[in-house]
């Protein structure tokens, strides 16, 4: 009889001391691969399922270091540029701790459920002083449904407060399953209109509007994550089309998160084109928009 193979899921970090995605101190599970591909992201090295190389060029020195120790001859240095053939690498890490400078980095790492479990249990005295726990984002951990669904039983199992980040874009049965072992969701709300969601994020979002009705009628504590952006959502008649869709749904409360630009390295380093035309939308408007959910008796709070 062979024995069962054991579920894994590709995570990107393990972020310890985490204050802003739950309450508490919180560790956050980042997993990798996610349905939308939202321009304004600040997490790309989330939004490819498989894992990938991070180079930043400002370190790097060029002394061919990684290239005598990749075994699958998939770096190489053109016309002094430094390019790796990703087709050939195995992101078996040599290159990772040849490399002085620290101008390489590996996004993504297979875990099975024990030992992702095996590493966040280890702050369980940090949860518990503080109230916190363990919340599992992305990315989007739906992706990874048996994988998330085990590791949140495992951890009810040890009395660790529980948090779901999602965007809402998936199977509602796998929500459904999560959904008993989840103390706790962060549901994104990007754009009500469903073009300009497509436009900008790549899917449509009436998947994610229909699971957020589906999901507020059997659980009761969900708060709601509206990333805005200047020139995109950041517009009083989007936010007035979230308060309507929300008046007959139970939110707890509202985290209105302005736009950064603290990700742009990271899309240098992964080689992707960053638009730089983002911006943050006024502070008089977020207070704004702030005054229109507590007139409505919603908690807001502007940041995560």
């Amino acid at each position: 009889m062979t024995k069962r193979e054991k579920v894994k899921a590709n995570i990107f970090n393990i972020q310890k001391f985490s204050v802003h995605d739950g309450p508490g101190i919180r560790t956050t599970v980042f997993f990798k691969g996610c349905p939308l591909k939202c321009t304004w992201c600040h997490n790309p090295e989330s939004q490819n399922s498989g894992s990938e190389i991070l180079y930043d060029k400002n370190k790097c020195t060029l002394c061919g270091n990684c290239i005598k120790a990749c075994q699958n001859n998939a770096i190489e240095i053109k016309n002094n540029i430094l390019t790796t053939n990703m087709d050939k690498c195995t992101f078996n890490g040599d290159c990772i701790v040849c490399c002085i400078n620290s101008a390489r980095q590996i996004a993504g790492k297979e875990y099975t459920v024990d030992e992702v479990l095996k590493e966040v249990t280890k702050d369980r005295i940090f949860y518990k002083n503080s109230r916190g726990g363990v919340t599992l984002s992305g990315g989007e951990p739906l992706i990874y449904a048996k994988f998330v669904e085990e590791l949140l039983m495992k951890l009810k199992e040890e009395n660790i407060h529980t948090a779901v980040d999602t965007c809402g874009y998936g199977d509602f049965k796998t929500i459904e399953k999560i959904s008993k072992y989840t103390d706790l969701f962060l549901y994104d709300i990007k754009l009500m209109e469903d073009k300009e969601h497509i436009l900008y994020t790549g899917v449509s979002n009436a998947i994610i509007i229909d699971n957020l009705r589906r999901l507020s009628i059997t659980h009761n504590n969900i708060h709601l994550r509206l990333p805005l952006i200047e020139g995109i959502n950041a517009d009083e008649d989007n936010i007035l089309k979230i308060l309507k869709l929300i008046k007959d749904i139970n939110i707890k409360k509202i985290n209105l998160l302005p736009y950064h630009d603290i990700a742009m390295h990271k899309y240098e380093k992964l080689g992707r084109r960053y638009s730089d035309s983002m911006k943050r939308p006024a502070d008089e408007k977020l207070k704004r928009f702030r005054e229109i959910f507590e007139k409505e008796g919603y908690k807001v709070k502007i940041g995560g």
